[in-house]
């Protein structure tokens, strides 16, 4: 089977009324913004539109712009999200639960499929981070 690129615009917002509808979607995200964990280009990521956002979750969003994001949700104050990228060291943006398009179910790798924990682990090593990154790009990119 042949890969094909398609605009983010079109993709997520087809993705996004899949959702809608209750169905599960899937698609290989691209940017290193969420290494470890998720390999953009290689690995691919399972959506559905859950009823509720928590702390941990891996969500899709839709920004400004319009511009998309698959982040983790870090912080949530009423409808106010706050979601940062797993392999950013700085940087978070902030949306509101109406902004999320679903929340990633399972990460397919080459060989397995994983559902995605919470990141309780990452986000307290958020200060060794840079370190962590680093000795993970030089030896396993």
């Amino acid at each position: 089977m042949d890969k094909k690129t398609v605009a983010n615009e079109l993709l997520l917002e087809d993705a996004a009324a899949l959702m809608n509808e209750g169905r599960e979607v899937s698609f290989t995200p691209l940017g290193s913004s969420m290494l470890p964990f998720i390999k953009g280009g290689i690995d691919s990521v399972r959506l559905k539109k859950m009823s509720e956002v928590k702390v941990g979750d891996i969500l899709l969003v839709r920004l400004p712009g319009p511009r998309y994001v698959l982040h983790r949700l870090i912080r949530k104050e009423g409808s106010e999200l706050t979601l940062m990228g797993d392999g950013n060291l700085a940087g978070v943006e902030k949306c509101s639960v109406g902004d999320v398009l679903g929340t990633v179910t399972a990460i397919v790798k080459k060989h397995r499929t994983v559902v995605p924990g919470k990141g309780r682990l990452w986000r307290v090593l958020k200060p060794f981070r840079r370190y962590i990154l680093g000795i993970y790009r030089r030896i396993a990119l």
